[in-house]
C-alpha cells in the first residue's frame, strides 16, 4: 500500500508537470494558461492511477497465486463514489480454492478437506478451510477439533453438521469433484 501510495504522488507530479509544460508553451504562443490547469492536472493524475489499479488489482492477484489455486468464484461492484463502476463494473473480492492441495478423506474418497482463500482490496487474505462432499454435493465449514480433542480429523468431519448444498455447476464444485476423476 506504501508503494501504490507513492506511485500515486508521482503521477499527480507527472500529470502537473506536464501541465506546466502546457503554461509555458501557452506562454510562448502569446497566451495565459488558467492558473487551475496544474492542479486539475495533478487531480486527473491521481484519479487516473487510482481508478487503473482498482480495475488491473484482480489480475495482478490472479497472476500471482500459485498452481493448483484457482478462482472459484468474484463479485462485481458498483459503487455510486464510484461513477465509473456502472460504465463496467470492478471485481473488489474474489474466492479461490487450492484445490491442488485438497485432502481427501481416508474412509470416504468423495469428501475433501480444501482451503479457500478470500481476497479483498486493501484488506488481508483470509484463509477458510472447507469440507466438501462430491456425493451429495455439499459444503460445510470445517472447525478444528478442540484441544485435547481425540478425535481424529476424518472422525471430526464426519460430525460436521452444518451443510449446505453445492449446486453442481459451482466453480468449486467442478475443479475440486469433476477434475478431480
Amino acid at each position: 500500500m506504501l508503494f501504490e501510495f507513492i506511485a500515486t504522488i508521482a503521477a499527480a507530479f507527472g500529470m502537473a508537470g506536464l501541465a506546466l509544460v502546457i503554461t509555458h508553451l501557452s506562454k510562448l504562443a502569446g497566451k495565459r494558461a488558467p492558473k487551475w490547469l496544474i492542479p486539475l492536472f495533478a487531480a486527473i493524475g491521481i484519479f487516473g492511477f487510482q481508478i487503473h489499479q482498482e480495475y488491473n488489482w484482480y489480475d495482478q492477484q490472479v497472476s500471482k497465486l500459485p498452481a493448483g489455486v484457482n478462482v472459484v468464484k468474484t463479485a462485481e461492484s458498483t459503487e455510486w463514489f464510484r461513477p465509473w463502476s456502472y460504465a463496467k463494473p470492478q471485481i473488489l473480492r474474489f474466492i479461490a480454492a487450492d484445490t491442488g492441495n485438497a485432502s481427501v478423506q481416508v474412509d470416504n474418497p468423495n469428501v475433501y478437506l480444501v482451503n479457500l482463500y478470500l481476497f479483498e482490496r486493501r484488506r488481508s487474505v483470509q484463509k477458510i478451510a472447507q469440507v466438501v462432499d462430491c456425493n451429495t454435493p455439499a459444503r460445510a465449514d470445517y472447525v478444528l477439533p478442540e484441544k485435547g480433542s481425540k478425535l481424529t480429523i476424518d472422525e471430526h468431519v464426519k460430525k460436521t453438521t452444518a451443510w449446505r448444498e453445492l449446486a453442481t455447476d459451482d466453480p468449486l464444485f467442478i475443479s475440486l469433484c469433476l477434475n478431480k476423476v
